[in-house]
């Protein structure tokens, strides 16, 4: 019933109903995100799942260094979605994943889940998986041989923690839909990223240099979620800075400094709808503050909490159910059925030639600069290696890195006001970028050259100052030596058509034409464009540097300008690493210099100039209502992998001792404080048995009351560490050493560790069981 019809009600009848209405006014002046944010034009969906894989055996996928073994978890890893959605329309879908990079075979097989649930809801061609490209996650899971050696082939537990992950996390979303808006915000973060192959970027005009303040992009561009009921139920960024705080030593599984950075969000905002005064939701010690663990102390008096600890003495390790890791999972416990989870996602940009490494190379050696064309030291690579800001701890370098992100998301999330209008579009195409036909500009007139069959630099073996590579490689080399040619013959000796077409880089593994057992390295690659409203995201299946970026975001800004449709601010950003991998893309003048980044450039120096030119096609089509030519489709190499990894066969303790029992205890009346570490070490077994997806191997308890032991922190904690070894390489008995770094904002009380696990027994059977540390104090 409207305004006008009070005049046709009774007095008494037009009273109750205004006074209704002023109430209902009142209560939306209070929830001011209601009244700010009602004018809806979409619906807007989040998720997010635990996709965390193995924590032993599998090497890591980035630095491929084949001692690079998952041996536990530093924090997890996870898949958080977005859709977007018109009421009668069309929708998109973007998953950011806390992976190295996509993957094409990850992509097929979510896509026949997502086809076999929702029909043509979800297609390849409105759903995009982006990677943050942490170099600390488990990999083979992707489906091309060249990223396959370092894992022993292809990793099933990997690849189904990933599918799974990313299916739920679209179907949280999917359920999630409701009416809502989308807010912009953007702003400079200037301390997150250097460039690490400097030289290589002066090689650019100076001309086109000139236009730009910085040799890296220091602008992040944030969106906000808000659901018309509920307020900000989330937030996805995009900045472009590499996953490489951990170190290529790191044996932990981390979401490094993205992935840090999404969970000091979601817990700062947890924190805040708590009704809790809060700063950006850190202590003096850098870590968040969590809602879980302020909880008052049930007594003043240190003795009395010295004898209350003492009467919990480490039991025997017992038998347990795998709902109970689950059950007592910190974040699990704080998210309301009835409310849509807050859900922060970091995601990576063109980061081709960005560094988190901000202090500089440095010689381990002799603690100079590196060379600073070759990032050499006395002529080697080995020996140059980048410095975090929290140098020499690593993870004190992916907090800082992390944090910096985080705090400007904060800001930029508080100062979103321009609103998001307008239709929902996408355009996909598939290219063989093995002979891609490119028209360039060259001297003022047009030229037709092509991109070439894939394949890898020298200097590709260099590695980076992030993470350098070993013998006589070194970055810069445009000749390449004459032993490891004849070592790359064994394997296959390019073409004289190859090597003409990759000039002027030296070809050391030709991959695009190795074909034994399988592919070596993709043909056929995606290229993927968003629209929602002003805002457009620019899918690519590599990493773009800087310079490249750049030039690809101002070709497809300058097409889309040329329509009204979009207004005057059209919001572009680079989605790096997404729906599958294919290495590098430099400027062509980047790659004459063939730094790491140039000889990892693998179709040629012509790739970006394809790739700007077929971005135009969509984003022309995009303006014009019209369909692209889908193209090629990329092979599906499941049925073909091959793996060498050993399966669990058995786990065993010694006789008499029982999984989860303790092997280094907490002493007895033990008082800690602030800032030291607490460590317990138990009886495991391998956490390949059970990877306690949505759970957790490591857990800090603090007591209430007298005998009520509540979740404190878990191994999605920055600060607790889940540390997994086996005496030697093949014994069947493992342990599991947990740390924790007590934060400034933990409360004074009686605490205690316990560790989740599941061995596998001879039969192939896997029993769950926990185990407990005696409890301790912790004092002012």
């Amino acid at each position: 019933m409207g305004f006008s019809s009070l005049s046709h009600l009774n007095g008494w009848w037009a009273c109750t109903a205004l006074r209704v209405l002023t109430l209902i006014a009142l209560l939306l002046v209070m929830k001011s995100d209601i009244v700010v944010y009602s004018d809806s034009d979409y619906l807007i969906g989040l998720g997010s799942y635990d996709i965390t894989g193995p924590a032993a055996d599998v090497n890591m996928e980035g630095y491929s260094n084949m001692d690079q073994v998952a041996s536990g978890i530093h924090f997890r890893l996870r898949a958080r979605a977005f859709i977007v959605a018109e009421p009668n329309g069309k929708r998109v879908a973007f998953v950011n994943l806390d992976a190295c990079m996509a993957s094409q075979l990850v992509k097929i097989k979510v896509i026949e889940r997502l086809n076999a649930r929702y029909g043509d809801l979800y297609t390849e061609k409105n759903v995009a998986i982006s990677g943050i490209h942490t170099h600390a996650g488990p990999g083979g899971y992707l489906q091309y041989v060249v990223y396959l050696v370092t894992s022993l082939g292809f990793v099933r537990q990997s690849f189904d923690v990933i599918v799974d992950g990313i299916e739920k996390s679209i179907i949280q979303a999917h359920e999630n839909l409701r009416p809502g808006s989308i807010f912009v915000n953007k702003g400079e973060l200037l301390d997150a990223g250097a460039n690490r192959s400097p030289s290589a970027y002066l090689n650019n005009p100076a001309a086109e240099r000139s236009k730009y303040k910085y040799n890296v992009d220091k602008e992040m561009t944030l969106l906000k979620f808000v659901d018309d009921q509920w307020g900000p139920v989330g937030s996805f960024n995009w900045f472009a800075t590499h996953g490489t705080s951990m170190s290529r030593t790191n044996l932990l599984i981390s979401g490094d400094n993205k992935g840090a950075a999404a969970r000091f969000m979601e817990d700062w905002f947890e924190h805040q709808s708590s009704g809790r005064k809060a700063t950006v939701g850190f202590e003096d010690d850098g870590h968040p503050r969590r809602i879980s663990n302020i909880i008052p102390s049930p007594h003043d008096n240190h003795h009395e909490l010295l004898e209350l600890a003492a009467s919990f003495q480490s039991p025997p390790g017992r038998p347990a159910i795998r709902a109970s890791s689950v059950a007592r999972r910190v974040r699990g416990a704080l998210w309301q059925v009835d409310k849509p989870r807050f859900v922060s996602a970091f995601c990576q940009s063109n980061c081709g030639d960005v560094s988190p490494n901000v202090l500089g190379a440095f010689c381990i050696d002799t603690g100079l600069r590196c060379d600073f064309n070759h990032s050499t030291c006395g002529g080697k690579n080995e020996l140059c290696y980048g410095r975090g800001p929290g140098y020499p701890d690593e993870f004190e370098s992916t907090r800082i890195i992390g944090e910096r992100q985080f705090r400007k998301a904060v800001d930029l999330f508080n100062g979103a006001s321009e609103q998001i209008k307008g239709k929902i579009d996408f355009r996909h195409a598939f290219l063989d970028f093995s002979q891609l036909e490119v028209t360039i500009n060259k001297g003022g007139t047009s030229e037709t050259v092509k991109t070439c069959p894939a394949a890898m630099g020298f200097a590709f073996a260099a590695g980076t100052t992030d993470g350098p590579g070993a013998f006589d490689f070194k970055q810069g080399d445009d000749k390449g030596n004459p032993f490891w040619k004849l070592v790359r013959n064994l394997l296959k000796t390019p073409t004289s058509e190859q090597v003409k077409c990759q000039q002027p880089k030296p070809i050391l593994l030709d991959t695009g034409e190795m074909k034994m057992p399988y592919d070596w390295a993709p043909s056929v690659l995606p290229i993927q464009i968003f629209r929602i409203g002003q805002f457009v995201i620019l899918s690519v299946p590599a990493e773009f540097t800087t310079m490249a970026g750049r030039r690809l975001r101002d070709a497809v800004k300058t097409v889309l300008s040329n329509n009204n449709d979009f207004g005057a601010n059209i919001h572009v950003v680079i989605a790096g690493l997404t729906n599958t991998y294919s290495q590098y893309v430099t400027t062509f003048e980047e790659y004459e210099v063939q730094r790491y980044e140039g000889a990892s450039t693998l179709y040629g120096p012509h790739t970006l100039s394809a790739y700007i030119q077929e971005f135009q096609k969509l984003a022309n089509a995009l303006l014009r209502g019209q369909p692209v030519e889908p193209g090629p489709e990329p092979p599906n190499l499941l049925g073909k992998q091959i793996s060498l990894l050993p399966p669990v066969v058995l786990d065993g303790t010694p006789l008499g001792v029982n999984f989860g029992d303790v092997i280094t205890d907490i002493p007895k009346n033990s008082t800690f404080r602030r800032g030291e570490m607490v460590s317990v070490k138990f009886w495991s077994a391998c956490p390949r048995n059970d990877l306690m997806t949505e759970g957790t191997f490591a857990l800090v308890e603090v007591l209430q009351d007298k005998d009520t032991w509540v979740p404190a922190y878990d191994d999605d904690d920055f600060c607790l560490r889940f540390k997994w070894s086996r005496p030697s390489r093949f014994s069947l008995r493992s342990e599991a050493t947990i740390e924790w770094r007590i934060p400034q904002s933990a409360s004074l009380g009686v605490y205690r560790i316990r560790h989740f696990g599941a061995s596998k027994s001879l039969l192939g059977s896997i029993r769950h069981f926990t185990g407990s540390s005696s409890a301790f104090v912790l004092a002012a």
